[in-house]
């Protein structure tokens, strides 16, 4: 499914919607292209909810416990989640950006390492955290709430 959203998002393919999608995906691309950037995707997911409590659990630390159990409490936990969501957005954008070059371009990488070196000789260091402010903007913004 991730595959869909971001070529949806994207604009570069002009699916008419999710089932079509996936079956154009699957017609054109077979499993490939249903599982490209899953490698990335699983480096991005897993380690960003690890990161994300301990960032979080560590900004709790920071702050005294007389005002986490103030009437402040609330907007204590949203910034503490706020800045654990940055913190672990930074961490694993690199990830993000590996997977969706991936998935939106699968016929021109035929694995991590393809996409890293493309990245990196495109873009330099930098053009791992293309995309970075509105992705840490989605994904802090949720997480920061369920805290």
């Amino acid at each position: 499914m991730t595959v869909v959203k971001t070529r949806f998002e994207s604009g570069v393919y002009g699916y008419n919607g999710v089932l079509n999608a996936l079956r154009q995906i699957y017609r054109t691309e077979g499993l490939r292209g249903m599982t490209c950037g899953l490698i990335p995707t699983l480096f991005r997911d897993a380690p960003f909810s690890g990161l994300y409590l301990m960032f979080y659990t560590q900004a709790k630390l920071l702050v005294s416990e007389d005002l986490i159990n103030s009437p402040y409490r609330s907007p204590i936990h949203f910034t503490c989640g706020v800045t654990a969501g940055i913190l672990a957005s930074v961490v694993t954008q690199p990830a993000d950006v590996l997977k969706t070059k991936m998935q939106l371009y699968p016929n021109k990488f035929n694995g991590v390492w393809s996409v890293v070196v493309y990245v990196h000789a495109k873009y330099g260091f930098r053009g791992y955290f293309k995309g970075i402010v509105p992705r840490m903007l989605r994904r802090t913004l949720m997480t920061a709430m369920a805290w």
